[in-house]
């Protein structure tokens, strides 16, 4: 018999979000080891809020949002929310009832960027880390250090020369004489001289975002600025590269499974990987007695930075240069040597994913602090969507 295709409205209605999510779903397992880090982050949020005035979003419901941004590489808050009010997965994982009114995009916004600075960030991801499935996947000897450049949300044509301040003028000189006035005796038979007035420039008629040419101007970060976003920098990473304003965006990786245990996030300089690096691994492993090692690239075969990674007790398992190179035969000779150089080209895949999936290959936040807290965020969220496959093997 067929059936009739008749839409008629219930007038009430009994949905379980848990009983329509499929019990193999990876979002499940993300969802339970989430709902265990930010169970133990509770007192770190009673912090941030006080006993009085109109309840906010809730700080687990802004964060489980914000990493349903990343997993599913919605470009705004604003899609983000028009996928809440219809997408029962979304409800599911962030919280929110078959019949609770989903939050105004600014409102979201604004709460969360109230929330999570870079301070939250890092410590959600040490909650993940430190969960009791995902410790032991971790290793605490043996880590790999690389850093990327993360386009900012600034144009070229916003990088002008920076505005010098003007003279201060001594006391004992005064004030500049104001500027001399021709005036017209009352009792001359000339009239006064008549000025023409310039007609206003039509504005109207300009185009909105003109062409530029920069061929041959000298532009360097000593000498202008971005006006959009003065934390941006002029940088490459290769010599036959262009130059882009960026910042640049470091993780720690550990060994045995890939997943990042530190980020971080700098201006974009020469020197910024090689510092960064030394700050991620004093804040893993503060006053660690343990002999760890560290995988890196050539950027990294700095006498200086290979002489403090040892002064940390840490073994300098960095990619030798062709001419000049800091680390000697008595790193190389050892086996463990050329196992770090292959495990850490896969840092290359969080930095893939954070661009391709996470939204990183162009930030849309302004600002160091507050494109640090998104790098940290995402790099948080990378380790979730691997935990599923790594946990059920």
């Amino acid at each position: 018999m067929r059936g009739t295709d008749e839409a008629s409205g219930s007038l009430f209605s009994y949905v379980d979000l848990d009983e329509r999510v499929p019990g193999g779903h990876p979002l499940r397992k993300v969802r339970q080891i989430v709902n265990d880090a930010l169970s133990s982050l509770d007192a770190e949020f009673a912090v941030l809020y006080t006993d009085f005035g109109r309840p906010s979003i809730a700080p687990e419901r802004l964060i489980r949002a914000s990493l349903l941004q990343i997993l599913f590489s919605i470009r705004s808050e604003r899609q983000l929310m028009a996928q809440m009010n219809y997408n029962l997965l979304f409800r599911w994982f962030v919280g929110l009832g078959i019949d609770d009114a989903v939050w105004v995009p600014t409102v979201f916004t604004k709460n969360r960027d109230r929330l999570l600075t870079t301070d939250m960030s890092r410590k959600v991801m040490a909650a993940i880390l430190a969960h009791p499935e995902v410790k032991p996947l971790l290793s605490d000897e043996h880590f790999s250090v690389d850093g990327t450049l993360v386009k900012a949300w600034a144009s070229m044509k916003s990088f002008q020369p920076k505005v010098s301040p003007p003279p201060d003028h001594d006391d004992d000189q005064g004030d500049p004489p104001p500027p001399s006035t021709q005036e017209t005796p009352a009792d001359t038979d000339q009239p006064p001289q008549q000025t023409e007035t310039q007609p206003m420039p039509d504005t109207a008629r300009q185009p909105r975002n003109a062409e530029v040419n920069f061929r041959g101007e000298k532009r360097s970060n000593t000498t202008h600025a971005s006006v959009t976003d003065p934390d941006a920098r002029l940088y490459k990473k290769a010599s036959g590269a262009a130059a882009t304003l960026c910042f640049m965006g470091h993780t720690l990786m550990e060994n045995r499974n890939g997943l990042v245990v530190q980020a971080d996030l700098t201006h974009a300089d020469g020197r910024g990987e090689r510092k960064a690096a030394l700050e991620m691994i004093n804040r893993h492993s503060p006053g660690s007695t343990r002999h760890l090692t560290l995988g890196a690239d050539k950027g990294y075969d700095s006498a200086d930075f290979v002489a403090d990674l040892r002064r940390m007790v840490v073994t300098p398992h960095v990619a030798q240069k062709v001419r000049h190179s800091a680390i000697d035969g008595r790193t190389t000779q050892h086996s463990g040597y050329a196992l770090s150089q292959r495990c850490r080209k896969k840092i290359e895949e969080p930095f893939g994913w954070a661009k391709i999936v996470g939204g990183m290959a162009q930030t849309v936040h302004r600002g160091l602090d507050r494109v640090r807290a998104q790098f940290t965020m995402t790099m948080a969220a990378c380790n979730l969507a691997r935990l599923p496959k790594l946990l059920a093997a």
